[in-house]
């Protein structure tokens, strides 16, 4: 969630005061560029986690090329399956991580949308393909809003990782089903909590770095909170 470069601001104020009438905007804007974008991006990082699964289901070993395109099978299953599975849980934990962000930032009166990073896109697929791991920086929201205050921005930066505890929380009734809707449930279960623990990390462009800036007692609170979720999801999915 990072803030916009200097060198962009002449440019998004234009856009912002023709949206923003005294900081109260309309409850969700986008746009047909960031419609486009999330959908490439919902895309593109869930085929890459669906081949990370093939490398699980294989053993920890790189699936052919045909594999991948769907030409043969991985163990019984194909790709077109591990890619829906892919699409529900890391493709919407993804979603619904940025539009938190989105939406908060828009209560505050800030222009938001999200801009999507191909090539990082293309890296993810690569390297999942790979060498079995997914480095996932699929894109941003992007934030303009000069009088967003320090405590806006950390309930900005929260708003991801509390989205993904919540969604965590969605998934686990499908821990008591079988078959497709169990693997949903379970890879959803976790992936929400992966990504709201790795997010509040508090280095770099994390959110947690804001949050901790913001409030730490809100910090610890909610990191806590994170890890005892994922130690009880542990004592379900063994």
């Amino acid at each position: 969630m990072p803030e916009i470069e200097q060198s962009q601001v002449a440019g998004l104020e234009e856009v912002h005061f023709q949206t923003v009438r005294s900081k109260k905007m309309a409850i969700f804007n986008t746009s047909s560029t960031e419609l486009k974008h999330l959908f490439i991006a919902w895309v593109a990082i869930s085929y890459a986690f669906a081949i990370l699964i093939a490398w699980i289901e294989l053993g920890n070993r790189r699936p052919t090329s045909s594999q991948i395109l769907g030409s043969s099978q991985i163990l019984g299953s194909n790709i077109t399956d591990l890619f829906i599975i892919s699409l529900v849980t890391v493709g919407i934990s993804f979603i619904f991580h940025e539009m938190g962000h989105k939406f908060v930032a828009q209560q505050y009166g800030a222009w938001a949308e999200f801009r999507m990073s191909f090539g990082m896109l293309l890296l993810a697929i690569y390297m999942a393909w790979q060498i079995g791991i997914l480095f996932a920086a699929p894109g941003a929201v992007q934030i303009f809003g000069p009088h967003i205050n320090k405590k806006q921005y950390g309930k900005i930066a929260a708003s991801g990782p509390v989205m993904n505890l919540f969604l965590a929380f969605a998934f686990m009734p499908l821990l008591s089903d079988t078959g497709f809707l169990y693997d949903i449930g379970r890879w959803g279960v976790i992936i929400n909590l992966l990504l709201a623990g790795f997010n509040m990390l508090p280095i770099s462009v994390l959110d947690g770095r804001k949050v901790l800036a913001w409030n730490p007692i809100v910090y610890i609170g909610l990191f806590m909170t994170i890890i005892v979720v994922g130690m009880f999801s542990i004592t379900i999915l063994i």
